[in-house]
């Protein structure tokens, strides 16, 4: 059983990405605060959970929070700022977006929530001083395998994903020859086979290595 609450405040929310390491589409973030009376025995890491049970907790996680948000940052703000910092950035709008500011915030990770705050960048949201202060203003705790370990993070992670996962089967229709729909834009062996044929699309990270460099000589020469 995953644990309820590392703080002991009782607007305690849990905070966590999907889809930091994929070649094409965005990072999606979530964060979640459950109420303390939450009680779930299949909620885990996403990672441990079959595409059927994550689809099956989403509306549960919805319907039971106290309050959720998820958020979507795109290629263009990745390439800009790296993917460590978009990670991060889409859990900070994430705490901004909630319906009532958290006491505490548990953050799957190593990294502090505020370790960087009000990035200069050209694409996506600018924070003001304003919710700087606010994500200041909250204490937060960085916690290794922190999905594996508490139902808020866990909660967290299965909204990051899901969101994410439909977002790419989406999109999967307009460029289908990438099966996005399947991998989902992780670097397999047949999203990148398409990307030498076919090149990158708008949805993809330019700033990634999105081929072997053997496969790049022979894209180039084409």
């Amino acid at each position: 059983m995953l644990e309820k609450n590392y703080s002991g405040f009782i607007l305690e929310t849990g905070t966590d990405e999907a889809g930091r390491g994929c070649l094409a589409g965005p990072v999606t973030a979530a964060a979640v605060i459950l109420p303390a009376d939450f009680e779930n025995t299949i909620l885990n890491d996403s990672k441990q959970l079959s595409e059927k049970d994550r689809f099956l907790l989403k509306p549960i996680i919805e319907q039971y929070a106290v309050c959720y948000s998820v958020t979507h940052l795109f290629p263009d703000e990745i390439d800009e700022i790296n993917i460590l910092n978009a990670s991060m950035k889409g859990m900070q709008e994430c705490i901004l977006k909630l319906k009532q500011k958290p006491d505490f915030i548990i953050v799957d990770g190593n990294r502090a929530l505020n370790a960087k705050l009000g990035l200069k960048n050209t694409f996506g949201k600018q924070f003001s001083v304003e919710e700087i202060e606010h994500l200041k203003s909250i204490p937060n705790q960085s916690i290794i395998k922190g999905d594996g370990k508490f139902l808020s993070i866990a909660a967290a992670s299965i909204l990051a994903k899901t969101y994410r996962d439909e977002y790419m089967e989406k999109i999967h229709h307009e460029f289908p020859m990438y099966n996005w729909k399947q991998n989902k834009g992780y670097p397999t062996k047949e999203h990148r086979e398409a990307i030498r044929i076919h090149g990158t699309t708008k949805y993809h990270r330019m700033s990634f290595r999105l081929l072997p460099d053997q496969l790049e000589l022979d894209f180039f020469e084409l």
